[in-house]
C-alpha cells in the first residue's frame, strides 16, 4: 500500500512539473463579440469578414473598421527550476545545514526495538495490593 502512494505522488509531482514548465498560445477569432474559433495549436479559422487591403496605391482612401478581431493569449512556462545553494546568504546556509544533519541523525540508530526489561520475569503476585490497603486509583 506505501508503495502504492509513493507511486501516486510520484506521478502527481512529475505532472505537477510538466505543467508549470509547458508554455502555450491560445488564439481566438471574435466576429462581433461572437466567438468564432478557438485554437490551441494551430492558426484559428476566420469567418472570412476581415478587413480587405485597398488595391490601389492612394492612401488618402477612408476604409471601415472591420467587425473581426483576434485574441491571442500567452502562458508562459518556468524555464528555471534548478535553485542554486549560492542564492542562499550565510545564515540560512548554517540553519539548512544544522536542519538537514538533525534530521539525518533521526533516523540512525538500532535496527531492532530494544527492550531493557524482556529478560527479566514479573513478580509473582500473591495479594492483591491496591485491594489489600484499599487504595484505588481514580
Amino acid at each position: 500500500m506505501k508503495s502504492f502512494f509513493h507511486k501516486m505522488l510520484s506521478v502527481t509531482l512529475a505532472t505537477l512539473v510538466l505543467f508549470t514548465t509547458m508554455s502555450f498560445t491560445v488564439d481566438m477569432h471574435y466576429c462581433g463579440d461572437h466567438l468564432v474559433d478557438f485554437s490551441l495549436f494551430d492558426k484559428v479559422k476566420t469567418c472570412g469578414m476581415e478587413k480587405q487591403v485597398p488595391t490601389k496605391e492612394c492612401g488618402n482612401e477612408l476604409t471601415e473598421k472591420s467587425c473581426c478581431s483576434e485574441l491571442q493569449i500567452v502562458m508562459e512556462g518556468q524555464d528555471d527550476l534548478k535553485l542554486t545553494f549560492d542564492t542562499l546568504n550565510l545564515e540560512q546556509q548554517v540553519f539548512v545545514a544544522a536542519f538537514f544533519y538533525s534530521y539525518i541523525n533521526l533516523f540512525e540508530g538500532l535496527d531492532e526495538n530494544i527492550i531493557p526489561f524482556k529478560d527479566y520475569n514479573p513478580p509473582f503476585l500473591i495479594r492483591d495490593i491496591q485491594k489489600l490497603h484499599e487504595t484505588y486509583l481514580i
